[in-house]
């Protein structure tokens, strides 16, 4: 299938579940692939198209997006916004041929290019083997993560990998070195997929077809020198550090509110960051805190409950997002008992970050 096959799928199926026609979608936020919003109103028969945007964020822009749409809605500029990204990542062009460090990631030529940090994995070794260096994190840690994310995707129906075996320790560890410190299991996959979600504002979602679920906070935030790991004071502080006490507090809620998180994993060492950087706990006890089972189902803080990057499909984020809707719906292949209340996350190009807090 095509970029725009699967991103159309994806949205109308979405639009779909909230029980609304093509025609009553009035703003468009595609995300990725080169789609604009003029293709997808073609293509879907948006008839009255009153507010586009796309948000330029990498991996973290599905999150991000989130925001523009509750602005947008709120504001009155428009009714329903439709959020949506995918892409054939498998059968089309793989991330390491297709990706140009050209556009947002322009500052990289002069600093990181130059010395062969061309790909993902490479731009994000450095950080990782950094905070190995300054906390003592561990492969093993690493390997809780991917450990996790294989059990929980094998619980969904749309899981890349529902139908390989669970990992373990040894797995990971005997798995190739890829990129040091990453092995084959740190990193996420390369899939066809595309995934999209509709928002609108409370008192128009109460008469739709589903039950709806709210976004109680939101924010984007990006870390210093956002196009350049390698010109920061502190490379192992990601953009979601800046914007956690943000969300929180426009949520009211506390880290103790979170009955499960989806968090953006292009590579096992991004969750455990991530989890530092949102608060969850305190930086550099990240590896110690994914030990132990505590972030499979039925620990202490679930996370990536549908596989994530790692063992569901790239979709650039927007499935974390389809999950904590899920999650907060009780509708997951792999609920959290009594979920009311997800956090999200994006994390994109060097380190822009993005949360959001839905509820039930």
């Amino acid at each position: 299938m095509t970029n725009m096959t699967l991103q159309m799928t994806a949205c109308a199926r979405a639009i779909e579940d909230a029980g609304l026609k093509p025609s009553d979608i009035d703003g468009v936020l595609p995300q990725s692939m080169g789609l604009t919003a003029e293709d997808m109103a073609t293509n879907l028969g948006v008839k009255d198209l009153r507010f586009s945007s796309s948000v330029s964020m990498g991996g973290a822009s599905p999150c991000a997006a989130i925001q523009n749409g509750v602005l947008a809605v709120a504001s009155g500029v428009c009714n329903y916004v439709l959020l949506v990204s995918g892409r054939n990542g498998y059968s089309g062009a793989r991330t390491g041929a297709a990706l140009s460090p050209a556009g947002p990631m322009r500052t990289m030529f002069e600093f990181e290019y130059p010395y062969g940090l061309v790909v993902p994995m490479l731009w994000y070794g450095p950080i990782a083997r950094r905070h190995m260096h300054l906390y003592g994190t561990t492969s093993k840690q690493f390997a809780e993560v991917a450990i996790a994310a294989r059990k929980h995707a094998k619980m969904q129906k749309n899981a890349q990998m529902k139908d390989e075996k669970e990992i373990t320790l040894e797995d990971h560890q005997n798995s190739p070195l890829l990129a040091d410190p990453f092995r084959l299991l740190d990193c996420c996959l390369q899939t066809d997929g595309a995934a999209a979600a509709v928002i609108t504002t409370p008192e128009r979602a109460k008469d739709l077809k589903r039950k709806p679920i709210y976004i109680s906070g939101f924010a984007e935030a990006h870390p210093d020198s956002p196009s350049s790991t390698t010109q920061r004071p502190d490379i192992t502080r990601f953009g979601v550090a800046k914007c956690a006490d943000r969300v929180f507090e426009m949520a009211g809620m506390t880290r103790k509110d979170i009955d499960v998180a989806e968090i953006y994993d292009c590579f096992t060492f991004t969750v455990i960051n991530q989890i530092e950087d949102i608060g969850f706990c305190k930086k550099g006890e990240g590896g110690p805190f994914v030990e132990s089972g505590r972030i499979q189902l039925g620990g202490e803080l679930p996370v990536n409950t549908h596989g994530g990057l790692l063992s569901q499909g790239h979709i650039m984020g927007m499935n974390h997002v389809i999950e904590a809707v899920k999650q907060c719906r009780g509708a997951s292949d792999a609920q959290v008992k009594d979920a009311e209340v997800a956090l999200v996350s994006g994390y994109g190009d060097f380190g822009d970050g993005a949360l959001a807090i839905l509820r039930r």
